[in-house]
């Protein structure tokens, strides 16, 4: 299925256009013109002649212009009438974000858009959604204000959310702690595109890499189980399912009128085609965000360095309990060298390498590039406590170069306030994976090195 228009269209209508700044259909008209939207806005409403100095048309079969996408925002009862004169119009692709279907007792209204829209060939996503985005391409349908959701910088992850609550949360947190994303899908009660025709869209979109999903539950599961597999053999899909409990599920069909059914079985469909399992929404974030920086790990085998001895601790028990992670064995001769370099007996070169509190720059410079020399290390977790008086901002370029090379990935982990913020998104921008607790990062690097198990197989 084709579903370029819904972002990428050069001309975009939105029935339900409104001169209140409150209403869904004005925010949508603006945030398209304020995302920067290269294509034309045709907005509809039978009252207004004008808003924002554009031409306001009474109906969309009014417009002469090609038409390749209706945005629709308007009341359940008046959706149908509007498909059918976008029939009419000759357009294809829809967007309806108007609620008051099945999720709430009315699935006659629903079934007979449904039929409707399948009958005359016509792609739908909604009801009940929030709406998409594409970052590359400043095409923003999502009827929530700019200046109360931020949307973040263009990116390689995109999202896929039933829950436009959800989505919305999630996005605007990830855009204040600087994640990318490509696309924003919010599907709604998935009405006629569901969640594997979205799923298989992804799997072709060049923007895309990693792959994020919320979902409460699925109508057709042989065909989402398909779409999941073939896009898990191309790229990584991390999955975050809602309604696990027996509460949860029933929450999950007022919600969206989907069934959550057995999480058991979903689970095991996930493991069984390589989908990446996130227990919960912070999970899915800094995985995706991992994924996005770091695509492949030759082994399981990790080095660490810190300044820290305690943190030392804390990511060596990490590493310890992960089953797809074990600590490397450092070369004999690499350590043999590391140690005439430093020259200072109070420093372990051991697994972990502890370069001790009075760490500077160039001790971290040597510690890392011998892990970065050695065979017997896949990837190295760097614990860089930015408290310490000796590391100078330096460190930053540093480690960005070993990083930029992508011999082998890099993680660093630094837990701190202002300071350490700002160091910590100089690193991130120059697309060095960071995390403020070493858990976190162990937990990422194990499941990067089960994807590429699963893939080498």
């Amino acid at each position: 299925m084709n579903l370029d228009n819904f972002f990428k269209a050069k001309s975009i209508a939105i029935i339900g256009v409104s001169s209140s700044p409150a209403k869904v259909g004005h925010v949508l008209f603006r945030n398209l013109i304020d995302a920067g939207y290269k294509g034309k806005v045709l907005p509809v409403n039978p009252k207004l002649k004008s808003l924002l100095r554009y031409k306001v048309y009474k109906s969309i079969v009014d417009i002469k212009e090609k038409v390749e996408l209706a945005v629709i925002a308007i009341p359940a009862e008046l959706v149908l009438k509007a498909v059918t004169e976008c029939y009419k119009k000759k357009i294809k692709d829809v967007l309806i974000v108007t609620a008051g279907f099945k999720e709430v007792g009315k699935g006659n209204l629903e079934d007979e858009l449904k039929f409707y829209l399948e009958s005359h060939d016509m792609r739908m996503i909604g009801v009940n959604c929030l709406g998409t985005l594409d970052l590359h391409k400043n095409v923003d349908l999502i009827f929530l204000p700019r200046s109360r959701l931020k949307r973040p910088e263009a990116g390689n992850i995109s999202f896929i959310t039933q829950s436009g609550a959800i989505g919305s949360a999630i996005f605007d947190l990830a855009a204040s702690n600087g994640y990318k994303f490509s696309k924003f899908i919010s599907y709604g009660n998935a009405t006629v595109i569901d969640e594997s025709d979205i799923i298989e869209y992804l799997i072709k979109d060049k923007s895309t890499e990693v792959i994020c999903m919320y979902l409460e539950g699925v109508q057709n599961g042989s065909k989402f189980f398909e779409s999941l597999k073939k896009a898990a053999r191309i790229k990584p899909v991390i999955v975050v399912k809602g309604g696990v409990s027996e509460e949860g599920s029933k929450a999950a069909k007022s919600h969206t009128g989907s069934l959550a059914g057995s999480s058991d079985v979903y689970f095991g469909i996930f493991k069984q085609v390589g989908v990446i399992i996130a227990e919960n929404l912070e999970q899915m974030l800094y995985y995706a965000s991992t994924f996005s920086k770091i695509r492949k790990i030759k082994g399981n085998r990790v080095a660490i360095i810190t300044n820290g001895g305690g943190y030392g601790i804390i990511t060596t028990d990490a590493v310890s309990k992960s089953s797809n992670l074990k600590l490397a064995a450092l070369s004999e001769k690499i350590k043999h060298e590391l140690k005439m370099k430093i020259n200072n007996d109070l420093v372990s070169l051991d697994n972990p390498i502890d370069v001790v509190g009075d760490a500077n720059t160039e001790r971290y410079q040597l510690a890392l590039d011998a892990c970065m020399k050695d065979d017997n290390v896949d990837a190295v977790v760097m614990i860089v406590l930015y408290q310490t008086p000796l590391i100078t901002t330096d460190i930053v370029d540093v480690i960005s170069e070993y990083n930029l090379n992508k011999k082998k990935p890099i993680l660093v982990v630094s837990t701190g306030g202002i300071f350490t913020k700002i160091l910590r998104e100089s690193l991130e921008e120059n697309n060095v994976m960071t995390f403020s607790f070493p858990e976190h990062a162990i937990d990422a690097l194990s499941k990067l090195a089960e994807y590429n198990k699963i893939k080498q197989k």
